[in-house]
């Protein structure tokens, strides 16, 4: 059969209609970020737990209404480390061959260091093809200090920050005496520890450590003889920064035992731990945390809060800063109408967000460090609206302090990519 040949002033036409099938293919690519957190393994229930709240998110707040950029959806990508750093490895690999420009990751400091290190060396020798490492939770301040990055944001307040305010909080009770203080083995436990110590000792001197013990990360499974040594020091409080199957484990040894003191952590709720801890555990435990509890102080949250459970009836919203985290990140692919990490971070550096409970949080440009106020709320059953694990009790916050008052200086030498 002859071809005709295309007429001349048709060509132009049939450019632009090509063209414009291309975009709108490209339009409907999702925009992908991947979760790296344990899936599987004894802290499983808290990795799952986030992806399934990023995953909502994700449709709720983003996918259900036509999508970012244009008409894109944004896509999770699941990446199951099992809080193993050796692992963390492996699939950062994993991302890096699967074109995953954004991972997401939170549970374990020394996991988040390990994905520091890998996220640094790779962005070094692959310019163009960067990766961004957002951390929703690990605290360990190194990684905003000494071993801050360009490529690393933090959307948590770090150690040292939420035990500036614990401690103050502490010092007003001068019944309190003696601490003891435990904790995992690693980075983040050894923290706390340290921390907790040197800031006792300035606000009040007169309270003695009658205990300073670590354990191994996920290897315990009866706290008992911990527990045990708690309540021969006397202690008139505890300080843990125990979270996941070892807060769970803890607590229940703590019941078993009748230790009625009152006992101050980061993550003793949630994931099966309210439940545990019951009306044992009321008025006992407190936590300190970003984000308010009970009360929510917005109908935009507490609408959240409720699709979120009517999805997921046997989960909780226990990270609102994965909320805030994927949140800014698409503010920042909006404001420069980019995926490019390097757009992404230029934009996220002293960017001003207002959070689903109204207030406005800060990213430091300097060192990436997240700025938000922080609670110190108690385990209760009394004027809880959202209570957690289904378990009629939740958390109340009663002692607040403003973003601006957990300021702490810049301690960070961050070098900057050329672009």
């Amino acid at each position: 059969m002859k071809k005709l040949p295309i007429v001349p002033y048709l060509k132009p036409l049939l450019l632009a209609t090509l063209l414009s099938a291309s975009s709108a293919v490209q339009a409907q690519e999702p925009v992908r970020i991947a979760f790296m957190d344990p899936l599987s393994g004894a802290f499983a229930s808290i990795g799952t737990s986030g992806l399934k709240q990023i995953q909502f998110a994700a449709d709720y707040l983003f996918n259900s209404k036509g999508g970012i950029l244009g008409g894109r959806m944004i896509e999770i990508v699941p990446l199951d480390n099992q809080q193993s750093p050796t692992e963390t490895q492996i699939q950062f690999r994993r991302a890096v061959s699967d074109n995953l420009q954004i991972i997401v990751q939170g549970n374990s400091s020394a996991v988040a260091n390990a994905l520091n290190s890998a996220v640094t060396r790779h962005n070094r020798r692959n310019p163009g093809q960067e990766i961004l490492q957002i951390n929703y939770s690990a605290v360990d301040p190194i990684l905003t200090e000494e071993n801050c990055s360009f490529w690393h944001f933090r959307f948590d307040a770090h150690a040292v920050m939420k035990l500036n305010v614990l401690t103050d909080y502490i010092a007003e009770n001068q019944d309190l005496k003696s601490v003891y203080i435990i904790g995992q083995d690693y980075s983040f436990g050894q923290v706390v520890s340290d921390t907790s110590i040197r800031l006792l000792n300035e606000k009040r001197p007169d309270i003695e450590i009658v205990g300073n013990e670590f354990h191994p990360i996920g290897q315990v499974k009866d706290f008992t003889p911990y527990v045990t040594k708690i309540v021969s020091s006397g202690a008139d409080a505890v300080i843990t920064g125990n979270f996941g199957a070892d807060m769970v484990s803890l607590a229940r040894s703590i019941i078993d035992n009748g230790l009625d003191i009152p006992i101050y952590t980061f993550y003793a709720a949630y994931d099966g731990i309210t439940a545990t801890l019951g009306a044992d555990g009321k008025n006992k435990i407190r936590l300190i945390h970003n984000e308010t509890s009970n009360p929510i102080p917005t109908e935009e949250r507490k609408a959240f809060i409720r699709a979120f459970k009517a999805a997921n009836p046997n989960n909780d919203v226990t990270q609102p800063r994965i909320i805030n985290a994927l949140s800014m990140i698409v503010a920042a692919m909006e404001e420069t109408q980019s995926t490019d990490p390097y757009d992404i971070a230029t934009a996220l550096e002293d960017m001003r967000f207002t959070t689903l409970s109204g207030e406005e949080i800060w990213m430091r440009g300097e060192d990436h460090q997240i700025f938000q106020s922080l609670h110190i709320s108690v385990h209760t059953d009394e004027g809880v609206e959202f209570d957690a694990d289904n378990s009629g009790f939740g958390l109340f916050s009663e002692f607040h302090v403003p973003a601006e008052e957990t300021i702490v200086p810049v301690n960070c030498s961050m070098d900057r990519p050329r672009r």
